[in-house]
């Protein structure tokens, strides 16, 4: 069978699942198979600063990001071209036998055949640039907005730069070198380094603290294997979390969810930490692990997991876990702004959902083409999720659990951020 008619069937029984359960539940509805139109609604309000808010959204096999209304229908705005410099690039790759080897290893591993040409980005201050994260050039660099030229380009260490984060007052962007064990830290104006610090194995999630204090890292080991069954678990790495002080770079905590798991009685489980999200005042952690359609809670202050929830399984998945991409069965994971809703994204099991966070009950599983990002929407009321299978962007309105518009976007979306830029534009100049 093709694999978009595996993919198709996957949905069709998803959709008889996701009918089955809400009847369960007691309720008529049934999974979300088509978004209804979303009521008209204005753009984010330019700020005294002329600046507006929107989202980009990273296309990583295109090498493109699209620009899209951060609320209302989420239109898409413009789109910019974030490898201008490819054939310098695939120049200096080509004349060396080692970042050529790390090329294709990516792009037959993490890259699931396609070169990786941006995970993650974020807008400058002032709204003039974008800076982004390209895993296959082992880069960040800062795209202008206006003309579309580079205006700094950062090496990470090693031979692959994976997510970043920024800090909450826009000055400073951390990025993971995944193939290096190291954050980098850098002024997201000028792309000077500021700092940097240790990790585990292949560091993945960055997350700074509200009040920028500190960075919280999430190291989830070795992926890309086909040794996938428990028993090969110690392949995988040394996987942690890892808190520095954002202002000094040291150390302050280093957590093993191993020891944590085997506390809660999940000896199963594996303990590489995916997407993350913390409560509105950061006392309590949601985390998703390799393999695991759910998630747990983890309570800071006591250092110990609290809750699971399992989520339904799709029939169609494929129960060969080394199929599952990077081992990440459930990959995206973001929280209301009240706090009072978590929206997952079932990345293998294709859908995505609306967890309430006191009962933890989830509502209905809005149909989504391997989902691999969910983040909120500018006017907080959205989860909006990326569906990398057929590229495009889906916001489901945290109130009702159900998906209230989508738009097409480039080739295989993963990241979405929010961004603010200046008012008016719609493309760089040199398209």
């Amino acid at each position: 069978m093709s694999a978009a008619r595996t993919r198709g069937a996957r949905r069709l029984l998803l959709g008889s699942l996701a009918a089955a359960l809400m009847l369960t539940a007691g309720g008529g509805g049934s999974v979300a198979a088509a978004p209804p139109a979303a009521p008209a609604a204005p753009a984010a309000p330019a700020a005294a600063d002329g600046l507006r808010e929107v989202m980009f959204v990273g296309n990583n096999w295109d090498g493109t990001a699209d620009v899209i209304e951060a609320r209302g229908d989420f239109s898409r705005v413009g789109r910019i071209n974030v490898i201008p410099d490819r054939e310098a690039r695939m120049w200096e790759i080509g004349l060396n036998p080692i970042k050529l080897a790390y090329f294709l290893g990516i792009r037959q591993g993490p890259g699931e055949g396609h070169d990786q040409f941006v995970d993650d980005m974020y807008a400058t201050p002032d709204g003039s640039a974008m800076v982004v994260s390209r895993p296959s050039f082992a880069d960040v660099v800062s795209i202008d907005l206006k003309s579309g030229g580079i205006n700094w380009r950062f090496p990470v260490s090693g031979f692959r730069s994976d997510h970043m984060a920024v800090s909450p007052d826009g000055t400073r962007v951390a990025v993971s070198a995944s193939t290096s064990n190291r954050v980098h830290v850098l002024d997201i104006t000028t792309g000077k380094e500021v700092g940097s610090f240790t990790t585990g194995d292949k560091p993945h999630e960055n997350v700074f603290t509200a009040d920028g204090r500190y960075l919280w890292n999430m190291a989830i080991g070795e992926v890309t294997t086909a040794l996938d069954g428990p028993g090969w678990d110690w392949t995988k790495g040394d996987r942690k979390i890892t808190v520095v002080d954002a202002r000094t770079f040291e150390q302050v905590r280093v957590i093993d969810m191993r020891a944590r798991l085997d506390a809660f009685g999940r000896k199963d489980l594996s303990d590489a930490v995916r997407p993350v999200a913390f409560t509105p005042d950061e006392s309590t952690l949601y985390f998703q692990v390799s393999f695991f359609n759910g998630f747990l809670e983890y309570d800071v202050a006591t250092d110990r997991i609290t809750r699971l929830k399992t989520l339904p399984e799709n029939p169609a998945t494929d129960p060969d876990r080394t199929t599952w991409v990077n081992d990440s069965r459930h990959h995206g994971m973001s929280m209301s702004p009240d706090g009072s809703k978590l929206c997952v994204a079932a990345t293998m099991d294709d859908y995505a959902t609306v967890v309430d966070r006191t009962s933890l009950r989830e509502g209905p599983l809005v149909t989504a083409d391997k989902p691999y990002w969910a983040t909120v929407s500018g006017d907080g009321r959205s989860c909006v999720i990326s569906e990398s299978g057929s590229d495009k962007v889906t916001a489901i309105d945290f109130a009702t659990g159900r998906a209230v518009a989508s738009v097409s976007v480039g080739d295989h979306p993963q990241r979405v951020r929010l961004a603010r830029i200046p008012v008016g534009w719609t493309g760089p100049a040199a398209g």
